[in-house]
């Protein structure tokens, strides 16, 4: 049931709170919807605001829509090394980095660069496919209970390699992911073609990494599925349009104000924000660990070779997928691009990348608006899902992989709740 506004409060420097909670959820985004559902599903009282109109109306809005519970394979990496002349002179079409005076991009891309190593590489997939793994059952567990219609399936994923130098890489990495009981398989050109026919279309190939139980859903349709369910069934109320301001932390409890006029009451916060979760730190006094990086995507009707599965080409950086009978093609990483409105020659360029890719996978003369989100990457790559002080939890940080990772994090944050309770 909805939660009720509870009687004002007042605090020690005289702000009237009008709406009072438990926890305050900072982002309603699928990252902050899973973690509100979460808390909720424990008996706490949940609110939960957003500076947008509605749910998943940043980064969860159009994203590539694929929830990589097996390919959680981090940014930096040895092969980094060799793409930053590229990225630095604008000459790589799908990784760009704009470089800048301020100090905290020169800190996290040194902290990035220092995660380019190969241990570290597999060290911080390994860690981020333990969370996807969680994420995986507590996304089972949510619609066993909830069923929730998000164009959700079973797709399987192809990565499809154009270098033959990198499958060594490829296969070890499978073999470590093995002991998590991840199945997948390394393929030549003609396997992967057997599975998906719309292979048929790439030149080429080298090999192909399947993964057979890899799923997909409309993260949009999802956020508003979740958020019905959160109003109608849990103690959460969803303020939109509530952009916070100030927070405040006096006494046992934490005070927010919002641009709007609203003031609010809570004993914890968890800051789900996304990207914008770098201005609220810096509010608060604390290094954020985030760096933008915009990425862009479009939604077309289906080409004639469109594929079923997903597929995820390495070489440009893109990711196709069959979304409720449409193509769904996100990639580029523009990285210190603080902006979400598309640019559109970067458009142009992703669209591009796309019709060399699969020509015929989608009705490219045909496409949806274009659309770009921030992704919030940390420097390895996992997000921060931690206590950041009194009252206060952290869960950011998600990159590429917030839809995979959301369910999961919304888990593990509960838990730094109730730890600090």
């Amino acid at each position: 049931m909805p939660m009720p506004i509870a009687p004002t409060a007042h605090t020690a420097s005289g702000l009237t709170a009008d709406v009072t909670a438990d926890v305050a959820v900072i982002g309603a985004g699928v990252v902050g919807l899973a973690t509100a559902y979460a808390l909720a599903r424990r008996g706490l009282q949940v609110a939960l605001l957003e500076r947008a109109s509605g749910p998943a109306l940043g980064t969860s809005f159009a994203n590539g829509a694929q929830l990589s519970y097996a390919y959680t394979d981090a940014m930096a990496g040895p092969a980094l090394w060799q793409q930053i002349p590229g990225m630095l002179l604008g000459n790589d079409a799908a990784f760009r980095t704009r470089a800048s005076a301020d100090p905290h991009y020169w800190r996290w891309g040194l902290a990035f660069l220092r995660n380019a190593t190969a241990h570290r590489l597999q060290q911080n997939t390994l860690a981020t496919l333990a969370l996807a793994l969680e994420s995986r059952a507590a996304m089972a567990a949510l619609l066993d209970l909830h069923p929730i219609a998000f164009d959700h399936r079973i797709a399987g994923k192809l990565h499809v390699y154009y270098d033959a130098a990198a499958l060594p890489k490829a296969r070890a990495m499978i073999t470590a992911k093995r002991a998590f009981g991840i199945q997948q398989q390394l393929l030549d050109a003609d396997a992967a073609i057997a599975i998906e026919p719309a292979l048929a279309d790439a030149r080429g190939i080298a090999g192909v990494v399947y993964s057979p139980d890899e799923e997909v859903g409309d993260p949009w349709r999802f956020s508003h599925g979740l958020l019905d369910v959160l109003r109608t069934h849990y103690r959460v109320q969803a303020l939109f349009d509530t952009e916070v301001r100030t927070l405040r932390r006096e006494r046992a409890h934490w005070f927010l104000e919002a641009a709007n006029g609203h003031a609010l009451r809570a004993q914890h916060i968890v800051l789900c924000a996304g990207i914008d979760s770098h201005v609220l730190l810096k509010r608060l006094g604390l290094r954020s660990p985030l760096m933008a990086v915009k990425g862009y995507s479009f939604t077309a009707s289906c080409g004639a070779h469109a594929p079923k599965a997903s597929i995820t080409d390495t070489a440009r950086k893109l990711v196709f997928c069959n979304l409720g009978g449409r193509i769904r093609v996100a990639g580029l990483a523009d990285l210190n691009h603080w902006d979400a409105t598309p640019d559109p020659v970067r458009f142009q360029q992703l669209l591009a990348l796309a019709r060399a890719s699969l020509p015929q996978a989608a009705d490219y003369a045909h496409i949806e608006t274009p659309w770009a989100g921030l992704r919030p990457v940390t420097p390895h790559s996992s997000p921060v899902i931690a206590r950041a002080g009194d009252g206060l939890i952290l869960n950011i940080g998600h990159g590429m992989l917030g839809w995979t990772l959301a369910m999961g994090s919304g888990e593990r944050a509960a838990q730094c709740v109730l730890r600090a309770q």
